[in-house]
């Protein structure tokens, strides 16, 4: 495992060392605490919440949050989301502890990190259920066991982004050495297809609706991670615990709308087609209605936003196993469910 972790925290492309990272989280949220966060008060009634969002990348494993957006359900629970895509994983936690957001979601293991290192943040809910990449090709058969790897060249976003990790694993787990049984090829976070469609690689580890559009180019699923992994807390709802002391009403409502969307997403697919459409418009209508077939079928975003403990534990094992993370929180103090459980409860 090499300890550098290359990840953009701008657009100016800065490396950070895993180290560096952390020990930039702790510095960072030195300052947090004192950050301050207007309250609802008795104005909520009134005026909806302006709520600062961030997600890792622009994909349909946030099926869910579009959802909710789209059919009114935040704002019915009186939030007004303001959504910005960060870039990556990295990226959209940085947006956390920099004070420019107050939710992110992506790789939940960032909160993780940071705790080790002393520095803030808690997961209280789950958005994405299940590994959401597929290894995508034209050139390939399906491969039915991780060992059919060998000799590939593999396109994914850079480390520590899940979907390398989760290459990673599948790779090493079956015995194959990266970098001389098999090369990771890492590109830009939602360039991948584009990356294996000009040849760089044999076979790309995405997600929908990219993985959609190029098999509507030609190209086809060979591998599907979320049946291979399992229960996977691939994306977690991050938070600062500052922001949970201020203002746990806007915590709950938040981790409320994301319960509601989350099983609205399954109830009705027609709708989640009509609002992927509307998310994806530049996509052909088609292949946006196949990719959400596919997140519904592998069971892909959350059917309920409470973190459950295997999928915690599917998601340290590999991060433990490569050395992006050493586990030492327990489950309940880095995932704060009490917010969730409500929200289960107020559904029922």
């Amino acid at each position: 495992m090499t300890d550098r972790l290359r990840c953009r925290f701008t657009e100016a492309n800065i490396s950070f060392s895993r180290r560096r990272f952390l020990a930039t989280s702790a510095a960072i949220a030195g300052g947090i605490g004192a950050t301050s966060l207007t309250g609802l008060g008795a104005a909520r009634a009134a005026t909806l919440k302006t709520v600062r969002f961030s997600e890792a990348v622009h994909n349909l494993g946030y099926i869910n949050l579009y959802v909710g957006m789209h059919a009114g359900i935040f704002k019915k629970n009186g939030l007004d989301m303001q959504v910005s895509a960060a870039g990556g994983d990295t990226q959209t936690f940085a947006a956390v502890l920099g004070g420019s957001a107050d939710f992110a979601i992506g790789d939940a293991t960032m909160a993780q990190i940071s705790r080790e290192n002393g520095g803030p943040g808690v997961v209280v809910g789950t958005v994405v259920q299940r590994a959401h990449y597929f290894g995508v090709s034209k050139t390939l058969q399906p491969i039915t066991d991780p060992t059919g790897f060998k000799g590939l060249k593999i396109v994914t976003s850079p480390e520590p982004n899940t979907n390398y990790s989760v290459a990673k694993r599948l790779l090493e787990k079956a015995g194959l050495k990266v970098g001389v049984d098999a090369t990771i090829v890492p590109v830009n976070p939602g360039t991948e297809i584009a990356a294996m469609l000009a040849g760089q690689a044999d076979i790309a580890i995405a997600y929908q609706p990219s993985v959609a559009a190029a098999e509507a180019q030609g190209a086809k699923v060979v591998f599907d991670f979320s049946s291979y992994i399992g229960p996977f807390c691939n994306t977690g709802i991050m938070v600062l615990p500052s922001t949970i002391q201020k203002d746990p009403e806007m915590v709950q409502a938040l981790v409320t709308s994301f319960e509601e969307s989350s099983r609205k997403t399954y109830a009705d697919p027609a709708l989640s087609k009509e609002v992927a459409r509307k998310e994806f418009p530049d996509l052909p209508g088609d292949v946006v209605d196949k990719a959400i077939d596919a997140e519904l079928k592998f069971l892909i975003p959350a059917q309920s936003v409470v973190t459950k403990q295997d999928q915690w534990k599917n998601l340290m094992d590999m991060q433990i196993y490569l050395g992006n993370a050493k586990g030492s929180i327990p489950f309940d103090q880095i995932i704060d469910n009490t917010f969730a459980d409500k929200a289960v409860a107020s559904l029922k």
